[in-house]
């Protein structure tokens, strides 16, 4: 039993240094294709393996292992109100009619009535507004048969004891990558951002896996 308190902080360690868990798509990081080595032909000003064409040169990402900026300007903003009324009514009268020597002859004459009444009435209001913006650098990570780039990519910032992360992936067609290598977020197919952190700060806002369990079944 004496071990019991070092298992549980080793463990309770490991999982403060974990990496919260992603959905963007896999990987995020990739190197370029190895070039195919051939012969060169140099002249005596041209020489093929130091030339470059700066000017005319497209720096825009096309290839894997190329990287670009993605200008994050995400905002979202819904509401959605709802009301609803239901109202119903109804009345039953009945008579015994009166007849003479039948058993039970002292309920003769009686009249028997009931009234019925129910209502519902039902309302809700829902809103949501985000904003997030920001810069993040992603790599080509695979080129689709039809040319457009699948991307991913992610910032880590550490401060202190926390560390922040900036996940990005999605499908970017090259005709919106500008001159600058920059897209918009805006344009990017399947898009999936992430803001996740990693530390005591994020503990602190982080409900515990037994209270999440109790609150799971609990019936009221």
């Amino acid at each position: 039993m004496r071990f019991l308190p070092v298992v549980i902080v080793t463990l309770a360690s490991g999982c403060a240094l974990t990496t919260p868990p992603t959905a963007v798509h896999q990987p995020m990081s990739t190197r370029p294709a190895l070039p195919v080595v051939t012969a060169q032909d140099n002249g005596a000003i041209y020489q093929a393996g130091s030339a470059r064409l700066v000017l005319s040169e497209d720096r825009r990402a096309r290839h894997v292992g190329d990287t670009l900026m993605v200008t994050i300007e995400e905002r979202t903003n819904a509401s959605k109100r709802s009301s609803s009324s239901a109202s119903r009514a109804g009345s039953t009268a009945i008579g015994l009619p009166v007849i003479t020597k039948i058993p039970g002859a002292n309920l003769e004459g009686i009249e028997v009535s009931g009234t019925s009444d129910a209502s519902f009435e039902g309302q809700g209001n829902s809103a949501a507004n985000n904003t997030f913006t920001g810069n993040v650098s992603v790599t080509v990570i695979e080129v689709l048969p039809n040319g457009n780039l699948l991307v991913s990519g992610e910032k880590q910032v550490s401060i202190n004891q926390g560390t922040e992360f900036v996940r990005f992936s999605g499908i970017v067609n090259p005709i919106n990558i500008s001159a600058l290598n920059t897209v918009s977020s805006t344009r990017v197919a399947d898009a999936r951002i992430e803001y996740k952190g990693r530390g005591y700060v994020d503990e602190a806002q982080t409900m515990g896996f037994l209270q999440r369990l109790f609150l799971s079944i609990s019936p009221f």
